[in-house]
C-alpha cells in the first residue's frame, strides 16, 4: 500500500549547471500531472510523464526540474557586437540632430546589460540522460515516502477493520434474539392493553412471523463479511488499490444502512453507530491511499 503524499529531490552537475530535480505529490482521485522545466527542453515533457506513470497512478504530482549555479569565472558575458553596434546608431541619430554624443558610463553600462547574454541550458540531446539520472533518483526517494506512509495507514486501517468485525459479529450474534425479545414486547403490550389473547393465536403467530421477516438481516450481515474479507485481502495487494477500495466501502456503508433500518433493536442500533462512525474514519483514511 502506498501513500499518495510523498516527496524527492536529487540534483547532478550538468555542463555549468546544477540540475536539481523534485518530485512531490498531495491527494487526487485520478493522477494529475505538472512538469516544469527549462523552454528548451519541452520536447522531453512525454518522456518525464511516462517516467512518473512508472511509480505513480493516482495524486496530484508535480515534477520540478531547474538549472542552478552558472560558473561565470570570466565575470559577465556581453554580446560587445550589439552593444558597439547599438553605439554607433545612437551617435549617428545624434549627428542628424546636430547634438553632441559623448556616451557616458551609466550609458554604456545600460546598453551592455540590455544585450547581455544569458547562459542557454544545454541542448535537449546532452542534457537527457543527465535529466533521466536525476529524476529516477528523486522518484525513488518519492516512492519510498509514498511506500512508509502506506505502512503506516495500512496498520491504522487493519487495526478499524478489525474493529469493524467485532462490532458485525456482536450484530450477528445479537439478530436471532430480536424476534424473540419482539415477542416478549408484543405480550407485554397485549397485557398492559388488558387484552389476554393466547400467544398460540393465529393472528399472533402471524404478526410476529411478519416482524422476524421484516427484521431479518441475515443477508446482510453476509454480504457485509464478504464486503470485509475482500477489504482485507485488498489492503494488503500490490499496486493501485484506492479506487477498488472505495467501491468496497460503499458497499459496506450500504449494508450496514440496511441493517440499521431493519434491525428495530437498540443493541444493534448501537452497535450500527459505531460501524458507521468506523467507516466514515476508514473513508477519510483511504483518501490517501493510491
Amino acid at each position: 500500500m502506498n501513500s499518495m503524499t510523498g516527496y524527492g529531490r536529487a540534483s547532478a552537475a550538468l555542463g555549468q549547471f546544477t540540475l536539481t530535480g523534485q518530485v512531490s505529490s498531495v491527494n487526487r482521485k485520478s493522477l494529475d500531472l505538472t512538469v516544469k522545466l527549462p523552454e528548451a527542453w519541452e520536447s522531453l515533457e512525454p518522456a518525464i510523464g511516462e517516467q512518473v506513470r512508472r511509480v505513480a497512478t493516482r495524486g496530484k504530482v508535480h515534477v520540478d526540474l531547474e538549472l542552478t549555479g552558472v560558473r561565470a569565472a570570466a565575470g559577465p558575458e556581453w554580446d560587445e557586437t550589439a552593444a558597439a553596434e547599438t553605439i554607433e546608431r545612437l551617435a549617428a541619430f545624434a549627428k542628424t540632430q546636430k547634438l553632441e554624443f559623448e556616451p557616458t558610463p551609466e550609458l554604456l553600462w545600460q546598453i551592455a546589460s540590455s544585450q547581455r547574454r544569458g547562459a542557454e541550458p544545454p541542448p535537449v540531446d546532452e542534457a537527457r540522460p543527465v535529466i533521466e539520472r536525476v529524476l529516477a533518483e528523486a522518484l525513488r526517494g518519492f516512492a519510498a515516502m509514498r511506500a512508509k506512509e502506506g505502512e503506516a495507514l495500512l496498520v491504522d486501517l487493519l487495526a478499524r477493520i478489525a474493529l469493524i468485525s467485532k462490532h458485525t459479529a456482536a450484530v450477528a450474534e445479537r439478530a436471532p434474539q430480536v424476534p424473540a425479545h419482539y415477542r416478549e414486547q408484543f405480550r407485554k403490550r397485549l397485557r398492559e392493553a388488558g387484552l389476554e389473547i393466547d400467544l398460540n393465536d393465529e393472528r399472533v403467530l402471524k404478526e410476529i412471523a411478519l416482524f422476524a421477516d421484516r427484521c431479518d438481516i441475515t443477508e446482510e450481515l453476509t454480504r457485509l463479511r464478504s464486503h470485509l474479507d475482500q477489504f482485507g485481502v485488498l489492503l494488503k495487494a500490490d499496486g493501485e488499490i484506492g479506487r477498488k477500495a472505495e467501491f468496497l466501502l460503499l458497499e459496506m456503508g450500504r449494508e450496514v444502512h440496511t441493517i440499521g433500518s431493519k434491525a428495530n433493536d437498540l443493541t444493534i442500533s448501537r452497535a450500527v453507530i459505531e460501524l458507521k462512525n468506523e467507516l466514515e474514519r476508514i473513508k477519510e483514511q483511504m483518501a490517501n491511499v493510491e
